[in-house]
């Protein structure tokens, strides 16, 4: 009976998988709303002053532009390279904490301050993003407009 200690099985490990026949498995992208907001919080994380942000949509640039119109990111452009559209961030270091909200929560207009304790640290630190009929805002912009929507994401 032949025994089988750890070393021989790491050496018979590469003879028994057959490398030449292993498929390369490309990552899905389920949500490309937190798959950004998770690069530029990692990129800020890492002390980067740009990210690119791939694939694009009209929603990410309305977030993107939210964004930057409450200071927690710089300027950001569409750039083009054959293969589909890219954007990419000037950062500023501003952010804490970003994140898409999943699942999309419906609120009502006079809801907010119950989504406001469970995603932002204190009151008016920080942005909730809704999605409304009148378009994608900040949940001050919902709040001053009297109108409710869903919740997309939280910045601070």
């Amino acid at each position: 009976m032949d025994w089988i200690s750890a070393d021989n099985a790491l050496e018979r490990l590469p003879q028994r998988l057959d490398l030449k026949n292993i498929i390369e498995v490309f990552k899905m992208l389920n949500d490309p709303l937190a798959n950004t907001l998770s690069k530029i919080k990692n990129a800020e994380n890492l002390g980067r002053s740009t990210c690119l942000i791939k694939p694009i949509s009209k929603v990410i640039k309305n977030v993107l532009k939210i964004m930057q119109e409450n200071y927690y990111i710089g300027e950001f452009k569409e750039k083009e390279d054959g293969k589909g559209n890219y954007i990419k961030i000037n950062l500023l270091g501003k952010i804490n904490k970003c994140g898409a909200i999943k699942p999309r929560y419906s609120v009502k207009k006079d809801e907010f301050e119950k989504f406001e304790k469970r995603y932002l640290l204190a009151k008016d630190f920080g942005i909730l993003i809704v999605s409304t009929p009148r378009g994608i805002m900040t949940h001050t912009e919902a709040k001053q407009k009297n109108t409710g929507g869903r919740l997309l994401a939280y910045c601070y």
